[in-house]
């Protein structure tokens, strides 16, 4: 099982645009190379990167597209009408969003939106999550299909849904018929 933490360095590795306030040459990652930078200029580098390098007022991060109000005011209606999960802006949206809101969420224009929009859809989420695990914990299902759910929603039910589902095996299996211990096999 991965906890909060380990979601968020996987989330850490997405790429961010930012403006870098320096010039330098490429750095070369175990995951790829980054750069050149040249300042006043966009470059993608990994959201860890982006961060450390804000923190220490060497760049201006640009929010990514998804992260605009309208876009996702525009994904919640799409999550309240349909029945199932729908596919995210972002396979780490949560994450993302926390760790690029936490460290200039003051850069960002309507930041307070954006965090209560994606509170919002975290939680409309979350609501469809717990009740088809409820719906399929009830039907007695033995495997779920879980499309477009994002690892951090997977590990928010993770800890609860193997031991309920192992107490439910265990009340079926002691409330079966047992068969007679003294069964007369000379037929």
């Amino acid at each position: 099982m991965m906890d909060p933490a380990e979601v968020e360095f996987l989330a850490e590795k997405q790429m961010v645009e930012i403006v870098p306030n320096f010039n330098f040459d490429r750095v070369y990652l175990i995951s790829g190379e980054v750069g050149p930078f040249r300042a006043g200029l966009p470059v993608k580098v990994p959201i860890w990167m982006a961060v450390n390098l804000r923190q220490r007022q060497k760049c201006r991060i640009l929010v990514p597209d998804w992260m605009d109000v309208e876009k996702l005011e525009q994904v919640k209606e799409e999550e309240s009408a349909s029945r199932f999960f729908t596919k995210m802006p972002s396979e780490h949206y949560m994450a993302e969003a926390q760790l690029i809101l936490g460290t200039c969420g003051e850069d960002v224009p309507r930041a307070d939106e954006i965090r209560t929009a994606l509170k919002d859809l975290w939680d409309m989420r979350m609501s469809k999550l717990r009740a088809s695990v409820d719906l399929f914990i009830k039907s007695g299902g033995t495997n779920a299909r879980l499309d477009h759910l994002t690892l951090m929603e997977l590990n928010s039910v993770r800890p609860l849904l193997p031991h309920a589902l192992d107490q439910l095996q265990r009340l079926r299996r002691n409330t079966q018929p047992r068969a007679s211990a003294s069964q007369d096999f000379s037929q």
